[in-house]
């Protein structure tokens, strides 16, 4: 599996994955589904291949057939050990043949398919030269929930990497920020994620002062000064699975106004956090946390949504914001992310991932969530 130790999934629970994933889309008016490399590939197989490729690779789902793999024959091999192989039937292909005359012989020449989004245009084109009378979606608009749902071992793989994050947080806080460039610190921290246990970080935002008030600030040469507010915001892959978290630190001691802004994305974080719970609607999530930053007069200043979805990848669906009206389910896991972003200034976020339990919401990130002060 890719990012990181090999999850413990067997050749059955890919079948599994496969199976449900071609009910879904039979039950959303699919055809059947089309894969390329990717996080669906990744969840569905287990399989990523060793580089990326403009030789056609695809894994085609339909109704009534095994699951099979579209596969150049040079990399038929990797693909042959991939966890999930054993569901599979490989349809391997050699340069200078038709890779879409090989995927179109597993489809029927009409129908609506799914296909995922990192698909290549010209694979897209292609696959339609070949079967003119099909047409294709986007899998995120047509499924946007077939890897939201995590099982026990998902969850598991969740909070080994929320708790490597946690760690990592605890060591980066003892170290000096004060005379020190954004670049240094966010050093420090990928290399802190790795001592931790993550094989790939995503990212390690560090933006002090002004900078706090960029959401996705790219840590450079500015160097931390006395009395900046300083938000972190990392994450990456543990054994496949993600971690994402964010906290705010002050240089120093912080004044009244730094700490009273902080306090309110505190107690949105913990009103967003409060929200959880099943057959809530993605939406209440944010309007809980968005509710406590409007009272207190910093509406304005929240500028993005309150969270995403974390599983295979760092970003992926459900999303917490106004009018995703799609309930939370026991399983689903996101993040809880309220900020307040005052221009020239600072910012403060603070960000755990909650997955949603049968009676409410539990964390998977739980470092100190008050306002840390560092040297």
């Amino acid at each position: 599996m890719t990012g990181g130790t090999p999850a413990p999934f067997t050749a059955d629970d890919y079948r599994a994955r496969m199976e449900r994933a071609v009910r879904a889309a039979a039950d959303a008016g699919l055809a059947g589904l089309l894969v390329a490399p990717g996080p669906d590939l990744v969840w569905l197989t287990g399989y990523a291949p060793t580089a990326v490729t403009e030789r056609l690779t695809l894994l085609v789902l339909t109704p009534g057939q095994d699951p099979a793999l579209v596969v150049p024959a040079l990399e038929a091999p990797d693909a042959a050990r991939a966890p999930g192989a054993p569901a599979l039937t490989l349809r391997d292909w050699t340069d200078g043949k038709d890779p879409y005359a090989v995927a179109a012989a597993l489809l029927d020449g009409s129908g609506r398919f799914g296909i995922s989004d990192n698909a290549w245009a010209m694979h897209l084109l292609g696959l339609q030269r070949a079967l003119p009378g099909t047409c294709y979606a986007s899998l995120t608009d047509a499924l946007p929930m077939l890897r939201a749902v995590k099982d026990p071992a998902e969850l598991e793989l969740l909070a080994a990497a929320g708790a490597a994050a946690d760690a990592a947080f605890e060591d980066l806080r003892a170290l000096p920020f004060r005379g020190r460039r954004e670049s240094e610190v966010a050093a420090d921290l990928d290399g802190l994620l790795r001592a931790h246990g993550h094989s790939v970080v995503d990212f390690t935002i560090v933006a002090s002062g002004p900078n706090g008030a960029d959401p996705h600030h790219e840590a450079g040469d500015r160097v931390i000064e006395d009395g900046d507010m300083v938000v972190l915001d990392f994450g990456g892959l543990l054994g496949g699975y993600g971690s994402d978290t964010s906290r705010t630190v002050h240089v120093g001691e912080p004044t009244a106004e730094e700490r009273r802004v902080h306090d309110v994305v505190r107690a949105a974080q913990e009103a967003g956090f409060r929200a959880v719970r099943p057959g809530a609607a993605c939406q209440d999530v944010d309007r809980a946390a968005r509710a406590v930053i409007e009272e207190a007069g910093y509406g304005a200043y929240f500028i993005h949504r309150t969270g995403h979805g974390i599983g295979v990848t760092t970003h992926e669906p459900p999303y917490m914001i106004e009018g995703e009206e799609r309930p939370l389910v026991p399983g689903m896991c996101f993040s809880v992310e309220p900020g307040i972003y005052l221009p020239g200034r600072f910012g403060v976020r603070i960000e755990d991932i909650v997955t949603v339990t049968e009676d409410g919401g539990g964390r998977l990130n739980d470092t100190v969530r008050e306002l840390v002060v560092v040297d």
